[in-house]
């Protein structure tokens, strides 16, 4: 006769089940009772140390060894009892809900808040000293890390009305309206504030400044401007030979690579700039990082960013930069097909008028320890309504055309015109294919603007096979061959100029290692005062143009091998990083602003107080200056002395 199990037995299980579980209970109690944390009910105060939950962890595994104890011994008794009963399964099954039951009560009555809480195995790091000779140290080492290490954390988060100010267990929740897409903008604004926001992108950091010696610091901070800028010229006119070879450096690409470095790390050590703060956005304030003239804006965003060189005492200042964007300049003032430029003058000479009665460093020195940067074609045209704007600052510009009276050679900086595709990532593309990969003799593709393009043009479209010339790149060629890797493909990039002498395609074949050609004349190249380009690019005279083709070809393969590698060691000179490096491109112009401040400027002595003057300008009053020898300006102490009769300098 086949027995069947009477519901009585489950319900003795069950009393032995919770009869374990209040016994259990009963020992974390007298485990706890020792503790004070042990008897609060929020995790904060449970936890309020590692030592605290370290104990409560070894509890809880006390406790679970003596539950499955328990369980092994209820399900032994549980088979001899009743092993020759036939199962009904129906009640098997209500058996094992009442026991899950059973066990969520379990954890009920010995955890605090036990739902609420994860044991988390936290990622181990060994030190890279320790020998793991075998799985037994591994163990060991890793107990060791976790048990230093261990953290509770919550799953939701707990308010306490006591929290210990060194804990923090909730887990950060990110606000929704952070995680949804601001509505109501258009896909350019948008873009846009993707580019205002590329600050926050954060890059790779910079290499470590070298330390300067405290004695050093004491002494270049007890001088004045003045006597900081004297100091400097003494020493970049002594700079001591460069004796090893410096990583960061290439010498042969540098006109003298021992001045170079001694000028930039004077500048490192002494230059402070001061950033007027008037004036409104746009114009103002609000840098252009895209397109052919980003280099105005990349400069304004680094340098208004920049913690090493920016000071906001004025009087320790010894460049003081006019922070205005030509390019927003245009945007907001110029009435298109106007031909018009005369608002955007009068508009500068305004601004500049206004900073002159606000402050007084202008009138201290007539403006010429003023700097400004521009890289539009209408730049330098722009300044001529205000005369000490246009003689006497220091200005750095793409459209450095000599010839036109406004830039002047060795005062004023060259700029390099650089192409920002993509702000976020202004080192896109950056690199080129070596020698061999580069089958074409030499390619250009542009607009027709100026009067060099249309010559080109004429002479060498379509005559020779690895000769890619072109106006606008023709679309059938786009499609097998992109512009990019038209220049990776070539061994020199032609570099005519438009409407005005510079132009993009020098700085972009620097950046796919392209020899560049350049046909401009009266044009020093960007940062010529420092960098020799006769060692990385080609210089073609306009009327040369029909040679063009004979003047490349009479290039030995030595020759260019050695310019190819010398382009691939100034590229680093004219990179735009989102957080600057040593001798990239905006501490490149800044030292190119600071070497003209120091090397073209003389303090001269008028009675009771000292004035600034340049040889680039006439002084009033007075003084004037005409040559570091004879003349005007000249004086024992200060190399100045009075003439009773002003003279126009040369």
């Amino acid at each position: 006769m086949v027995k069947v199990l009477p519901q009585l037995n489950f319900l003795i299980i069950i009393l032995v089940l919770l009869g374990s579980a209040m016994f259990t209970k009963a020992i974390v109690k007298e485990n706890n009772s020792n503790d004070p944390s042990a008897s609060s009910n929020s995790i904060r105060s449970h936890f309020s140390s590692a030592d605290s939950a370290l104990a409560h962890w070894i509890k809880y595994d006390e406790m679970k060894t003596l539950c499955e104890s328990l369980a092994v011994i209820l399900m032994k008794e549980f088979i001899q009892l009743f092993g020759g009963y036939k199962i009904d399964w129906k009640k098997i099954f209500f058996a094992g809900a009442i026991m899950t039951a059973s066990c969520v009560m379990l954890q009920m009555f010995i955890l605090n808040d036990p739902l609420d809480m994860w044991f988390l195995s936290l990622p181990v790091a060994i030190p890279s000293d320790k020998p793991l000779n075998s799985s037994l140290s591994l163990n060991k080492t890793s107990t060791e890390a976790r048990v230093k290490r261990l953290q509770i954390i919550s799953g939701s988060p707990i308010v306490s009305p006591n929290p210990p100010i060194d804990l923090n267990l909730s887990v950060p929740i990110m606000p929704v309206a952070a995680l949804v897409p601001p509505r109501g903008k258009s896909r350019r604004r948008r873009k846009d504030s993707k580019v205002d926001n590329i600050s926050k992108v954060v890059p790779p950091s910079p290499p470590p400044r070298r330390t300067v010696p405290s004695r050093m610091q004491k002494f270049i901070w007890s001088l004045t401007p003045k006597e900081a800028l004297l100091y400097a010229k003494k020493e970049v006119e002594h700079a001591p030979a460069v004796m090893e070879d410096d990583p960061d450096l290439y010498a042969p690409i540098f006109r003298n690579v021992s001045v170079f470095k001694r000028s930039y790390e004077l500048m490192e050590l002494i230059l402070k700039v001061y950033i007027y703060r008037d004036g409104a956005r746009p114009i103002f304030h609000q840098p252009h990082l895209r397109g052919i003239y980003a280099s105005e804006g990349w400069f304004m965003k680094l340098m208004e960013e920049n913690r090493q060189f920016v000071t906001r005492d004025p009087e320790k200042a010894h460049l003081f930069y006019l922070p205005y964007s030509m390019r927003q300049l245009g945007m907001a003032l110029y009435v298109p097909n106007s031909h018009n430029m005369k608002p955007l003058s009068i508009f500068l000479r305004d601004y500049t008028n206004m900073i002159a009665a606000k402050y007084p460093f202008w009138n201290r020195t007539h403006g010429s320890d003023h700097f400004l940067v521009a890289c539009h074609d209408w730049g330098p045209y722009t300044l001529t309504a205000h005369e000490e704007l246009t003689k006497n600052t220091i200005k750095a510009l793409c459209n450095a055309d000599t010839s036109e009276g406004i830039f002047v050679a060795r005062k004023d900086v060259s700029l390099p015109e650089t192409t920002i595709r993509t702000p976020r990532k202004p080192l896109r593309n950056v690199g080129g294919f070596r020698v061999s990969q580069r089958p074409l003799l030499a390619f250009f593709a542009g607009n027709m603007h100026g009067r060099v393009r249309p010559t080109l043009l004429k002479h060498w479209q379509d005559k020779h096979e690895d000769m890619k010339i072109y106006g606008p790149l023709p679309l059938r060629v786009s499609r097998k061959m992109s512009y990019i890797q038209h220049m990776k493909s070539s061994k020199f990039c032609i570099c005519p100029m438009g409407y005005e002498v510079n132009s993009p395609r020098i700085i972009e074949s620097i950046y796919y290692e392209c020899v560049p050609v350049i046909i401009a004349d009266n044009f020093p190249p960007p940062l010529s005062d420092v960098l020799d380009w006769s060692k990385f690019s080609v210089a073609v005279a306009e009327k040369d143009i029909p040679k063009l083709r004979e003047i490349l070809v009479a290039i030995p393969m030595r020759r260019y091998l050695t310019m190819q590698i010398n382009v691939k060691m100034v590229q680093k000179h004219f990179l735009w990083n989102p957080r600057p490096i040593r001798y990239d491109l905006f501490h490149m112009i800044l030292h190119s602003i600071w070497s003209s401040r120091t090397s073209n400027s003389i303090w001269c002595l008028q009675p009771g107080f000292m004035v600034k003057c340049s040889k680039f300008f006439e002084l009033k009053h007075g003084w004037t200056f005409s040559g570091k020898t004879g003349g005007g300006c000249q004086n024992e102490k200060w190399g100045c002395r009075k003439d009773d009769k002003a003279k126009e300098s040369p």
